[in-house]
């Protein structure tokens, strides 16, 4: 098993300073860069096992903390078991910050975490990959879309509201997109009805974007976080053999 280091970064954006988790094997060689972005909850230690997981198996890999406009993480105090259902003021407060992220700001964060993995020694030169869950899934894709020359492979988890009716869906941005995609959807996702899943599939098909979309059956929205009461060991594990199967096709 390879060694892995852990440290706390900041990253100068447009808008401010964004503090963020980068893991990466311990022998200090670059290696392909990897870009995970949260989900609502945010940078916490879960998130780092999960960046420190993929550093194991031989990349760089960043974890900005998409919320920093409105403080360093953790921006709202959660609790080692996130159970919304028990806890309904996490969302009240999470939901106003969330809204915040609009798509002009999210692509010009973007714009400086992947500058940043570019001037990076610990990542290797070209671009590099992505993953994302639940909003994170939606970053992912806006990601590819808005600065396609940096992004080789993106993948998103659990994502909601991807393929809606609204102007600015994320979907919109598939004409753009170069990298290859995945995506592995909830089961009875309220925030992903199928109808959204077959537009998105559609978009991405029309646009020529490389793509596999799979629902995980039986996985509830919020599947890999296994520090919530959303978590489904099995289609977790799923969604690891998903993602390094896609990191090696790409690098």
């Amino acid at each position: 098993m390879t060694s892995v280091q852990g440290t706390a970064v900041d990253i100068p954006t447009e808008d401010g300073v964004a503090d963020a988790y980068l893991a990466h094997p311990g022998d200090g060689s670059p290696r392909p860069g990897v870009l995970l972005y949260q989900d609502a909850f945010g940078l916490r230690p879960h998130l780092r096992a999960m960046a420190d997981r993929l550093a194991e198996a031989g990349y760089t890999v960043l974890v900005p903390n998409v919320f920093y406009r409105h403080g360093r993480a953790p921006v709202v105090e959660l609790p080692e078991f996130i159970d919304p259902s028990a806890r309904p003021e996490i969302f009240e407060r999470l939901r106003p910050v969330m809204q915040s992220l609009t798509n002009e700001s999210a692509a010009r964060d973007a714009g400086a975490y992947l500058r940043w993995l570019a001037e990076s020694p610990l990542v290797a030169d070209g671009p590099v990959a992505l993953t994302g869950y639940c909003m994170g899934a939606r970053l992912a894709l806006l990601t590819a879309g808005t600065h396609p020359d940096r992004v080789a492979a993106a993948a998103g988890f659990h994502g909601g509201r991807l393929a809606t009716d609204a102007p600015d869906s994320p979907h919109l941005v598939a004409d753009r997109v170069t990298a290859e995609l995945y995506f592995g959807h909830a089961d009875d996702d309220p925030s992903l009805p199928p109808e959204q899943i077959e537009r998105l599939e559609a978009t991405l098909t029309s646009a020529g974007v490389r793509h596999r979309c799979e629902v995980y059956e039986g996985a509830h929205h919020g599947f890999t976080q296994a520090d919530t009461a959303a978590y489904h060991q099995e289609a977790a594990e799923r969604h690891w053999t998903a993602l390094l199967d896609l990191l090696k096709r790409t690098f």
